[in-house]
């Protein structure tokens, strides 16, 4: 181009072609090979289109995460070089978040949790099953992609999920990076049950505790920790309160029951695994869309699964 009929500068110039060059480069990723350069906030035009991979590349970049070798960070369904429409977050791609999806134009879900009702979404751990072909094909007939962030959520530094419950609880002034442990203004366990509830958006919880108990260490443990973390924890941090998300029932349950009775004052509030985590996915949603142009990020919960009769 005439340099006298160009709208850029020299250096314009060549920070344009840089920032092609890096999308180009970006687009020859293998799936998992996922470090290239995203300019972020450039005064001349953005990539306003992206890839599933180029997604991924671009969250693990942002959050500044290492490849991991072993993780069930994998994609689910669909293309990694598929066109992005939109992107919904969630905890699990059920038929109704697929749905919705479907209705929002977003062609990308990142989900917390499997989409084939195993850990590593072995479509073999069930052979034959039914469900998991309808499923499979409600996604491709829609040319659904499907992304695990859940290993890689949970490396982010503050950890997505327990970063996202304790900002929905309004309790991010006692939250430390790293630490399951908070201190809080004192509350009554009945009390702190009801914030939790009211906070969270949850109807119904499990509880095992004294309503005027008072609360101010708790551990905050949202989804499913396992019971030999939550009885370490309750054993080396001495909480007022253990919050799960759940709990074998012959394990951590056991253990405070049989606590209590031997005098311990600690108490345990179940509050259900998707919506233990779903504030964690949601605050992923905020994080990731100010990163992107054009792209609209939601997030969809998934929501109880449970009713309580």
């Amino acid at each position: 181009m005439d340099k006298l009929l160009s709208p850029f500068s020299d250096s314009d110039l060549k920070r344009r072609k840089f920032i092609e060059n890096s999308i180009k480069s970006a687009g020859a990723l293998t799936l998992l090979g996922l470090h290239s350069s995203f300019i972020k906030n450039a005064d001349l035009p953005v990539k306003k289109s992206f890839t599933v991979q180029e997604i991924i590349a671009l969250i693990l970049k942002e959050g500044n995460l290492s490849v991991l070798k072993d993780t069930v960070d994998t994609i689910k369904s669909g293309r990694p070089d598929q066109v992005v429409t939109g992107i919904v977050t969630t905890m699990f791609p059920t038929i109704p978040v697929i749905e919705q999806a479907v209705k929002q134009n977003a062609n990308f879900i990142i989900a917390h949790e499997p989409s084939f009702y195993n850990h590593s979404d072995n479509p073999e751990w069930v052979k034959n099953n039914t469900v998991l072909k309808e499923k499979q094909a409600l996604l491709e007939k829609h040319k659904i992609a499907v992304w695990r962030f859940h290993d890689y959520c949970h490396a982010l530094k503050p950890d997505a999920i327990s970063y996202g419950v304790a900002k929905k609880a309004n309790w991010l002034s006692y939250y430390k990076t790293g630490q399951v442990m908070l201190t809080i203004p004192q509350l009554t366990f009945q009390q702190l049950v009801q914030h939790l509830k009211s906070s969270l958006g949850i109807s119904h919880v499990r509880t095992i505790g004294e309503p005027t108990q008072p609360c101010e260490r708790i551990a905050l443990l949202p989804g499913a920790w396992g019971g030999q973390r939550q009885v370490s924890v309750a054993e080396s941090e001495k909480p007022d309160v253990l919050i799960v998300g759940e709990s074998p029932e012959w394990e951590t349950v056991e253990y405070i029951r049989d606590a209590r009775s031997f005098g311990r004052k600690i108490s345990l509030i179940v509050l259900g695994h998707a919506v233990s985590e779903e504030p964690g996915m949601d605050w992923v949603a905020e994080w990731i869309e100010p990163k992107l142009t054009d792209i609209k990020v939601t997030h969809l919960a998934s929501g109880d699964p449970f009713t309580w009769v």
